[in-house]
């Protein structure tokens, strides 16, 4: 189960590491932090995506630790590799806020600048500790977990459709 502010964390993690490593200067790392959390759409290709963090080295692993690791290997379908993150949309899970307009247009509280999104695409309410969407009759339709949905409420680590934009609520 993903909590809320996960993915943004893991983010935050990340940017501090780089800067702990000497990749990103105070300055360039104040930035990517306010754009990280100034923001519910994150792209995280253009905050962390040009950084390589070395994790610490592992001991070398035994006869049986390598062979496992080979019988893994073998027995995982090959991936076509890393699939390009997903925008993260970036919601306050504390209640200050209790409606947002996503849509293109520039008047939305979100605005998703794909031209598959209607202009008033969809709401999202907080109500009870949750966020419920709502699609407004958008053209190309709302889609949750790979589900159309007119209404649904969402949790982190849902993976949400506008049209062909494709989010990640965290």
């Amino acid at each position: 189960m993903l909590y809320p502010g996960a993915a943004r964390r893991r983010m935050e993690r990340t940017l501090n590491a780089a800067y702990g490593d000497g990749l990103l200067s105070q300055q360039t790392l104040v930035q990517r932090l306010e754009l990280l959390f100034g923001s519910e759409l994150v792209d995280p290709a253009g905050l962390v995506g040009d950084l390589t963090v070395r994790r610490p080295r592992r001991p070398v692993p035994s006869t049986w630790g390598r062979l496992i690791a080979a019988l893994r290997r073998v027995l995982t379908p090959e991936d076509d590799g890393p699939a390009e993150p997903a925008t993260l949309l970036a919601l306050d899970w504390s209640g200050a806020c209790d409606e947002l307009l996503m849509g293109r247009h520039l008047a939305c509280d979100v605005v998703v600048g794909d031209a598959s999104v209607s202009r008033r695409h969809a709401r999202l309410s907080f109500r009870d500790g949750y966020w419920v969407l709502r699609d407004l009759d958008s053209t190309n339709g709302t889609r949750v977990n790979g589900k159309r949905v007119v209404r649904c409420r969402l949790e982190p680590g849902d993976r949400l459709s506008l049209g062909s934009a494709h989010l990640l609520v965290d």
